[in-house]
């Protein structure tokens, strides 16, 4: 297959080009300045066209959570404006669409994980924007898969995992919120669940595996659990460690109010597409050895 995937930079399209081409796809990145999320329908259309993709991944988005607060305009733009034009574009080239979102769509004031048919409820800008672009997307092209993730991490870019070894190189303890919990999801396995589905949207034509679904690592933790884990397997790979101090999310106190239950329940995912995303701890372990040995 050849794949299209919005975004040059982000964590899911340089896993998505690792894991593609080690799978024996044609991954192109398509990303500024030749795709703008926040430019013309037209021009976006053009950079899509040009790639002349089997399917498109919609990977791109404005995902600085707290910024998105202050630059409203941008984030809707970009995620959901532009997010509806990758769409449209796909639909008008006859290939089928695979969407990024979030757990960010919900409040997070649900005590279990959280299906697809759950009310969504965003309390901040990143996350309404998000949902415009799910909004946007199934407006403009049926032969669509959106999957919602959360939490992710990998080798790439800026992420928890990467800060926390950062941090443990020159502090002997780190605080860290104890009381939101989710799923720790790797962008390398994302990026296998994507090229999955994206087989079964080009070479099937069963309509359950069009629409909404949750992608997201299995099992769960909270952040301080989570980072303890991250010391845990980087000392046994020879990285640095450094002790977590629990603390609450109001001792933390940020612009946008993250969901204090990330959770979100992948069963349909697994029943209609056959994509189960491993355990977190599994995904963790290899990637944090993979950071020490490159000495990141």
């Amino acid at each position: 297959m050849r794949i299209a995937v919005t975004g040059k930079e982000g964590q899911v399209a340089l896993s998505l080009l690792e894991r593609g081409a080690a799978a024996g796809h044609d991954i192109a990145l398509v990303g500024r300045p030749e795709l703008d999320l926040a430019g013309d329908a037209p021009a976006i259309m053009e950079a899509i066209d040009l790639a002349r993709p089997d399917v498109i991944v919609s990977a791109a988005a404005f995902t600085a959570v707290d910024k998105a607060e202050a630059e409203r305009d941008l984030a809707f733009a970009i995620n959901g404006k532009g997010a509806g034009a990758v769409a449209a574009a796909a639909k008008a080239i006859g290939v089928p669409l695979v969407h990024l979102s979030t757990d960010y769509v919900f409040d997070g004031s649900k005590r279990e994980p959280y299906g697809e048919e759950d009310q969504t409820g965003p309390t901040g800008v990143y996350g309404a924007s998000k949902l415009a672009g799910e909004q946007a997307v199934l407006a403009a092209h049926d032969n669509v898969a959106i999957l919602r993730t959360a939490w992710v991490y990998s080798p790439f870019g800026g992420n928890f995992v990467k800060t926390m070894l950062r941090l443990a190189g020159d502090r002997d303890e780190i605080s860290v919120v104890d009381d939101q919990r989710g799923n720790p999801t790797s962008a390398l396995d994302i990026a296998d669940g994507i090229i999955a589905v994206s087989q079964n949207l080009v070479f099937g034509t069963n309509p359950a595996q069009r629409g909404i679904f949750h992608m997201a690592g299995s099992g769960e933790a909270s952040w301080a659990e989570f980072a303890r884990s991250i010391f845990g397997y980087s000392i046994a790979a020879g990285g640095p460690g450094a002790r977590v101090k629990s603390i609450a999310s109001a001792d933390y106190p940020t612009p946008a109010r993250r969901p204090a239950n990330s959770r979100l329940n992948s069963d349909k995912l697994a029943l209609t597409h056959g994509v189960r995303l491993p355990n977190w701890h599994q995904s963790t372990a290899s990637i944090v050895a993979r950071l020490v040995r490159a000495g990141a």
